[in-house]
């Protein structure tokens, strides 16, 4: 049974389930419903598949999560970033509007899924922290302008095209001449509403004298009702005969039995894409998971999080669908709307099933504009200029990673601005970490600690030099620990001893140990001492089962004071600087 609650959370918060718990998760479903049936469209329409296939995608793999998922609040689905990284990737593949199209969607979901629940399987969730979070903002800032722009084509009611902002432009400016204007009069005024909606509905509400909880309904509503007024609208007047683009039929039906393809052509295509949308899918996810989670004190496992999130992509490569992960717009409406357990996402499953069955053949006058408005507005929430502003006022390197994702991604498309934004992640923690803050430290008078000689009043030896490590040791900063040290050496004549504080060390690789041994060399040719002081006890052990410690010139001590009583000649007058380090 232990096993089965691991692996199966459903078996853990299911014991408690009540009638209250009922209530609660049926009351969010019904909104987190409303507000899903127009957004799957939408996003399926971004994706540059059928209408259906965004409800599909939100129907099973949302049950699968709530038996596999460890979140309570998490609203696993189709969103905005993972939909526009599944058009680029099939529409290298396949063309849109093809049954080829749909089912390199279906292998991709697939992909990803697989890729997911290996992950989780072999917990290696960790993998997810080389993206750094300003990256993941930039890209994310950057898609969500390429998402917007992407969706002013169905706004003029032209052609449009391209997958990178330039060539968006461009096309959107050629194209110019042949806008539809009563397309562009429904797609603006309904951007303008859902606009309204989000800032000013609920405070109007509130002000009529409506409660704080159905003025919350009305304005999560909103959506619903930009889609109902345009459709009656469009059905009313004829406008599908004056050039404005619907949705047109869509199957009354449950999500079908689909089956992705499995070629090695195809698998081989999608690989990369997959494994990209897996990444910025499982970091989107697991953000939304654990910060809804801490209002609440739950707990989120991420590696059992991909096991769900891998559970919930097979089920829509085999119903339908296309890559899924948990949403951040919808999670919190969940959230706010009360929802206790994942059955909430259960309930909305069922709900979206009965919509599928039932109110399909209402959308069929549904404007592409509308649904391109209830995009944009959605999309426009995530573009986050003042993480440029925040990255260059704390460092430079970071402003660096960002700006170049944001550039990447709107001038060379989704998947070379993700590839970068993972290459500059890795690339600026090899880059800190391959130059360690170093600092010389001395004695604090009248204590036992000590502090970096540049920024403290402390005491100082003429004949030790003590050396403060802020950074575990491996082979890409060995040698620079290396050069510092020996250049000090050379530059002070009266050095006897060098203690290396490793308080700060939590392990040290092969390549450093190895780097380590040559220098103790090297100092014993210039008849100066090399010491340690404060390893960690993991990192003793480690070096035990070398030579290391006995070929080591100088003493292991337990204390850094112990070191300094022991080796420090006369201590020289306090000093400090007013120099950084």
């Amino acid at each position: 049974m232990r096993l089965a609650r691991k692996y199966l959370p459903v078996f853990d918060w299911g014991r408690d389930y009540s009638r209250d718990t009922l209530s609660n998760d049926l009351i969010a479903a019904l909104i987190v419903t409303i507000m899903l049936i127009p957004q799957s469209l939408a996003y399926a329409l971004l994706a540059g598949l059928p209408p259906e296939a965004g409800i599909y995608a939100s129907i099973v793999p949302i049950i699968l999560y709530a038996i596999f998922g460890t979140s309570r609040a998490l609203a696993v689905g189709p969103v905005a970033v993972v939909s526009l990284m599944t058009a680029a990737a099939v529409g290298q593949v396949a063309e849109q509007g093809t049954m080829g199209y749909a089912t390199a969607a279906l292998t991709l979901a697939f992909l990803s899924g697989g890729m997911l629940l290996l992950l989780g399987v072999f917990r290696l969730g960790f993998l997810a922290n080389f993206l750094s979070h300003p990256v993941i903002a930039g890209f994310i800032t950057a898609s969500g302008i390429l998402i917007a722009t992407s969706q002013l084509k169905h706004i003029l009611g032209v052609q449009g095209g391209g997958h990178t902002l330039v060539e968006m432009v461009e096309r959107l400016i050629t194209q110019l001449g042949q806008t539809n204007v009563i397309t562009l009069v429904v797609g603006v005024t309904a951007t303008a509403f859902l606009f309204w909606v989000r800032k000013g509905l609920k405070p109007a509400l509130l002000k009529a004298g409506l409660t704080p909880r159905l003025a919350d309904i009305a304005t999560k509503a909103g959506p619903v009702a930009a889609v109902v007024v345009t459709t009656l609208v469009t059905w009313a007047f004829g406008l599908t005969e004056r050039g404005v683009a619907v949705v047109g039929s869509v199957p009354q039906a449950l999500p079908p039995l689909t089956m992705p393809d499995f070629s090695t052509e195809m698998l081989g295509a999608l690989f990369v894409p997959a494994l990209l949308i897996s990444i910025i899918g499982f970091v989107e996810s697991i953000s939304v998971a654990q910060t809804l989670a801490a209002k609440k004190r739950q707990r989120i496992n991420p590696d059992q999080e991909l096991i769900g999130l891998g559970a919930a992509n097979l089920g829509a490569a085999f119903t339908g669908g296309y890559p899924v992960t948990g949403g951040f717009a919808r999670s919190v409406v969940n959230f706010d709307a009360g929802a206790e357990t994942p059955a909430a996402g259960a309930y909305t499953a069922v709900g979206l099933a009965i919509a599928a069955v039932a109110l399909t053949p209402l959308v069929y006058f549904l404007p592409k504009a509308t649904l391109a408005a209830t995009i944009i507005v959605a999309v426009l929430s995530l573009v986050d200029f003042k993480i440029l502003k925040t990255s260059w006022t704390y460092s430079r390197a970071d402003f660096a990673a960002v700006l170049a994702t944001i550039l990447l991604t709107l001038g060379l498309g989704v998947e070379t601005g993700v590839t970068a934004g993972v290459v500059i992640s890795i690339g600026l923690f090899l880059y800190r970490t391959s130059k360690p803050h170093i600092a010389e430290v001395g004695l604090v008078p009248g204590t036992q600690h000590f502090r970096n000689v540049l920024r403290h009043m402390v005491e100082t030896s003429p004949t030790l030099l003590t050396i403060r490590i802020d950074e575990s040791l491996y082979f890409a900063n060995a040698r620079y620990l290396e050069d510092y040290v020996l250049d000090r050496v050379v530059k002070n004549p009266e050095l006897r001893d060098v203690v290396l504080m490793c308080s700060a060390v939590n392990e040290i690789d092969l390549s450093a140990l190895e780097s380590l041994e040559a220098l103790n060399t090297r100092l014993m040719g210039l008849n100066v001492r090399l010491h340690m002081s404060e390893v960690k006890g993991p990192v003793t052990d480690r070096l035990g089962r070398t030579h290391f410690l006995e070929a080591l010139s100088g003493e292991l001590f337990l204390a850094q004071y112990d070191a300094y009583q022991a080796l420090s000649a006369k201590p020289r007058e306090a000093q400090q600087s007013g120099a950084q380090a």
